[in-house]
Order: C-alpha cells, then structure tokens, then sequence
C-alpha cells in the first residue's frame, strides 16, 4: 500500500491526537506531528537511511550518551558534543522533543512526555510515505540489524530479515551479521535477499586470493540518475567480534581500494556517488578526507543521532557525512540535486521516530506478532523491578552495565569483572519491571559464555590500556572497537590523551594499589577466542537473571567511573 501525503498528514493528526502526549492540546499534537514529519520534496535524488537498529522491533527507550569525548583535534567537534553543548551546535530548542531524540537531558521525565521511540511497525509507515513522496528512494540499511535481542538470536536472525524485507530494505552492508557466521549469511543473500535486498561490502574479500565476498557497489537508476552505493562494512569485526566466526573473509579499511570502486562507478555512468558505511563517524570524516568522488557517506557503527552532515573538503570537493543514530530511534532523509552529470545541491533531515505520533502499519505489525508469537512467554519473564533508570550509553559505564558487572562479581566470587563496551541496549525506566527480553536486548550474542580468570595486576593494565587505544587513539583509522569496556571492583585512573600504554594509573582494589605480579579473579563474559567457544560456559543471560531473581528490586547504584585526567570542559561530557 502506498500513500500520499494527504493520506500521511491525515493518519498523523489521528495519532497525535489519539496517543501522544506532546501537547494537552490534541489540535497542537496534531500540529507538531505535521512539522515534525512533513518534509517538502527536493530534488531528484532520494535516499532513507537507517543503521544500528539491533534487532529492536518494537518501540523502545533509548537514552543518548552523557559521555562521548573528542581527542586532541575532535575535541569539541561532532560528533563528541553532549547535552546542551550538542543542542546549541544544532539549534535545537531546549525542551522540545528534537532535543530529547539527541540528548540525553531530562530523560525520564521527557521519555514520559514523549513515549517511545522506534519499531518497525511505525518505521514501515514513515518509509512508506516517504517513498510515496519521493518516486524511486531507496532504503538504505548501515548494518547492525540482525543482532540485538532475544528473537533474533532464538530466530537465527530470521525475524530481522523477513522484517528488513518488508519494510522494503534495498541495499544494506554489514557487521554484527556476521557473527550468525559466514555460511548463514551467505545464505540469507543468496535465498531470502535474492532480487530483492543487496548486500554491499567493497572491503569484505575473501582471506586466500583477495577475491570480492560481496558486491562492492550497485548502480541503482533513480529517476533517470544512476546512482552508486558502495558498501563499507565495519574494517575490523575479526578484532572486535570473533575471529572464527569469519574465518574464510578479510576485512579492513581499505581506503585505497575504495578510491579504485568510487572511480569504477564514476566510469560506468555514476552521476551520484553514496558510501553506505559502518566505518564509525570518526573513521568516517578522515575517509572523506582522503578519498575523492564521494558525494556522501551515510554513516553507523558509533550510533551517533547526528542532525546535520559534516561537510569535508577534499581534493575531488566535497563529502556530506552523516550518522543516524540507533535502534530504529531515527531515519535520515538526504535529497540531491543532481544536474549536468553531479550533484549541485542537497537537503538532509535526521529524523526522529516517535511512535506516539506515526500509527502502526498494520502488515508489520501484524508480521511482528506473528514472528514474536512463539517465544512470548520466555520474552516476558519477569525478572526483577528497577527503581531506578537503566541505560547503557556512554563511553565508561551506564547502569545495565553496572547491573551485570555487580551480577558477575556475586555469581561467580570475582574481585574484578570486565563487561564488553557495547554501545547497543535499550532503556528502561523507573518502576519499570526487567523482564527476560530487556536483559536480552543488552546481553544476546552468539558468544555469551561467562568466564573466570585469574590475572595478573600487569596483565588487568594491559587489557585496560588496549581497549583505552582503541576508543582513544588519536588517529581514528587505529579505533577498533566499542566503548571503554566496563569494569566492576577496580578503581583506576583514565587519561585519555596519554600516550599509547599510559592511559591507565592508580589502580587500586578496596583501597589498595594492584600490585603487578599478584593474581586477581577476573569474572568476564563474551570471550572472543576460538578455545573459549569451545570450552562454552553459562550464558551471560542466565547469570543475570538468577542474579536479579533473588535481587527482586534493583536499587539504584553508582557507576564504577574512573578518575579522568585533562577532560575538564570537553564538551563531550556531561
């Protein structure tokens, strides 16, 4: 079914005035909802972006970072802005529902205003409107859509695919995908996707002769302009997901080559060259620099809701750098002008998902039900109340982090716990019930084992000062994996722009000094070696869970931040 814009504008106002809480004045509900979703046509380029979804089908909370710093020459620039600092960027109103989409300010109190973000079903209507609006858009997906909760692990991805299908995903590239390993996703390109969905990766090659896995790009005609997407998949998912889940496929940043599929597109009659990219938007803005004939990057990996592009200069002119959040929260809309074999000019528009103000589209919904049917009861299990938020963003710690730190600690006896710096989890809020599926959306991987090791005070530095490198090494192109990983028992101390092996100081365990040659009891999950795979464990779902059973209510806690040296004013934190 296709709608026009009347038919949206009409549909908006019955939500708006039926179920959102923006305003007390269902009229000005209406109104709001007109403003927010009513974008003029422009153009004749048309592409919707999305990325970083994590398998969240349903409307959901989401809290943005507090923390989310820039070194050395990204201090201050964006995407490292937080808060106020980010609104006044933007000029975005303080209080109105843009500024809780992109911040994390008042959060509770705007997140009962606002309601939830995200789902597919309100997704489906939006894009569907759009595409409408815009004859010949095309749904681009940033990857990081089949991995992120209960059902999609229990599916084998399944529910994420027919959903991406339906939604009418055009061409997506990849990253957590690849952990279902590398036959299954061969699978669904070849048997699901087929002559429907493209996946892209120019820097995917297979590991013995450097031949393509993947397309690198497709020429897609949009109203009479050929249009190039090149796939970009996250460079280093060998590193920070496990290797032997891709043991066939190389990977990396491959700038070089990219230059090479931009100039092959460019001579097979690309008017409009597009990086669909999970680079990252750091890694993102040093690619536009270097690379020449890239109209955009559509960028993800970083779950960054950035309003507007960056604009990069480089020595072929200009690239527009884009990320588009996470979690189904947000979908971009970049429009080009494409005259005389280029594009002249373009508009952009991150935005927001409310679900409160876009119905649900009936099909996906009815699609959802049917897909979450069978596991309903095992999703909604109750497992503990929270008194208190629960969140996962930031670059140190949030609370579900601390939560499953504390469960680890208890469950199996550690002095020290490490927890991944997964930036994907939804939100929770105060007096809301855990249920199986909210623990689900922040632990379910296909690597879960929990682990017990004893660690020497050097080897704990190590570890510590290699994931500091990699979120703070001052060239983003060495920035390899998530946020810091999270630690339960240990205070330490953090510089962030010390030198590479001398981030860490001070680390201390109930007061005292870890002394380099002792041996401490590290509980940890999501071990990344082959040997831990096959030594297996107890999922880290299944600890937390009895954890939070006997718990019953979980009180709010402090988070174990480290002391951070030369951070003062970085308008990346709070």
């Amino acid at each position: 079914m296709s709608m026009n814009r009347r038919d949206f504008l009409q549909v908006l106002a019955v939500a708006a005035a039926g179920g959102l809480s923006l305003h007390s004045n269902p009229s000005e509900a209406a109104k709001a909802a007109t403003r927010m979703y009513d974008l003029p046509r422009f153009g004749n380029v048309s592409l919707l972006h999305m990325t970083d979804c994590h398998a969240q089908l349903l409307p959901i909370h989401f809290r943005e970072p507090d923390v989310n710093l820039g070194i050395g020459p990204m201090a201050g620039q964006v995407p490292h802005l937080v808060g106020d600092k980010l609104l006044r960027h933007f000029g975005i109103r303080p209080g109105t529902p843009e500024a809780h989409a992109f911040t994390y300010l008042d959060f509770v109190k705007a997140a009962k205003t606002y309601g939830k973000v995200g789902g597919f079903a309100h997704l489906a209507t939006l894009v569907k409107q759009l595409k409408a609006s815009r004859p010949g858009a095309l749904l681009l997906d940033g990857g990081d859509t089949w991995q992120g909760s209960g059902l999609a692990l229990w599916t084998n991805a399944q529910d994420m695919v027919d959903a991406c299908k339906a939604l009418t995903v055009d061409v997506m590239t990849l990253h957590w995908e690849a952990t279902y390993g590398e036959a299954r996703v061969k699978e669904i390109e070849e048997k699901d996707f087929k002559g429907t969905v493209d996946i892209v990766a120019q820097n995917i090659k297979t590991a013995d002769f450097g031949d393509p896995v993947f397309k690198p790009y497709v020429i897609r005609n949009i109203n009479g302009v050929a249009v190039a997407i090149i796939g970009q998949a996250f460079p280093y998912t060998p590193i920070a997901n496990p290797r032997w889940q891709v043991p066939n496929w190389s990977y990396g940043i491959q700038d070089d080559n990219l230059q090479k599929v931009v100039d092959e597109a460019r001579a097979a009659g690309a008017q409009a060259v597009v990086v669909l990219s999970h680079n990252g938007m750091d890694v993102d803005l040093k690619m536009a620099s270097r690379v020449r004939g890239v109209d955009a990057i559509l960028g993800g990996h970083t779950h960054d809701g950035v309003p507007a592009p960056v604009i990069v200069k480089n020595a072929g002119g200009q690239t527009l750098v884009t990320n588009a959040g996470s979690n189904g929260k947000y979908l971009g809309v970049l429009d080009l002008e494409v005259k005389g074999g280029k594009v002249t000019d373009f508009r952009y528009k991150l935005l927001p998902v409310f679900a409160n103000l876009i119905p649900a589209d009936p099909a996906m919904d009815a699609l959802i039900k049917k897909m979450r049917a069978p596991y309903e009861g095992k999703l909604a299990e109750k497992l503990a109340v929270s008194e208190g938020l629960l969140y996962r963003r930031g670059n140190f710690n949030g609370s579900w982090d601390q939560l499953i730190l504390d469960a680890l600690l208890a469950e199996k006896n550690a002095e020290i716990a490490f927890s991944p710096g997964f930036r994907w989890g939804t939100s929770l809020l105060p007096g809301d019930t855990i249920r199986m599926e909210h623990l689900l959306d922040q632990t379910a991987i296909t690597y879960p084992w929990t682990t017990v090791t004893m660690m020497t005070g050097e080897q704990i530095k190590t570890v510590l000062e290699d994931v500091c490198d990699n979120l703070f090494n001052p060239d983003p192109y060495y920035q390899q994996g998530g946020d810091m990983v999270r630690v339960g028992g240990l205070e330490y101390t953090c510089d962030p722009m010390g030198r590479m092996g001398g981030r860490i100081s001070d680390m201390r365990l109930g007061g005292k000094l870890l002394e380099a040659g002792k041996t401490y009891k590290v509980a940890g999950w999501a071990p990344v070696s082959e040997d831990a795979a096959k030594a297996g464990g107890e999922a880290v779902w299944d600890l937390v869970a009895r954890y939070l059973k006997g718990q019953k209510v979980i009180r709010s806690r402090p988070l174990n931040l480290p002391a951070l040296k030369g951070m003062a004013g970085n308008p990346g934190m709070a």
